[in-house]
């Protein structure tokens, strides 16, 4: 190679990396957390599920399942689902019926 032939991001192999990281993580490898919080919600409290990765019309549709399962309302925000009330229990369950290994996360 020529001085200063610097070319560390132009050949084929340096850019590999990068469609093996698009390949999505297994179910069952996700780091799935559930948890209770009230910060920023003017009080009231939510379930928030962290860790999912998905496209977003998966987690519509998981989302779906989980408000039938719990029987409540909710939302996806920024990739993050959010059920009304403290519905951690019927979260974790519909989680784990769906193939996801999710964990309780905080008190």
């Amino acid at each position: 190679m020529a001085k200063g032939g610097w070319q560390e991001f132009s050949r084929p192999e340096s850019l590999q990396r990068g469609a093996a990281a698009s390949e999505p993580t297994p179910k069952t490898q996700q780091r799935v957390r559930v948890q209770r919080t009230k910060s920023g919600k003017g009080g009231k409290m939510v379930t928030a599920i962290t860790g999912l990765e998905a496209a977003e019309s998966e987690l519509k549709a998981l989302l779906k399942q989980l408000k039938a399962a719990a029987g409540t309302g909710g939302t996806v925000k920024d990739g993050v689902i959010e059920l009304q009330g403290d519905q951690v229990a019927p979260a974790l369950a519909a989680l784990e019926k769906a193939g996801y290994r999710p964990k309780q996360a905080g008190g």
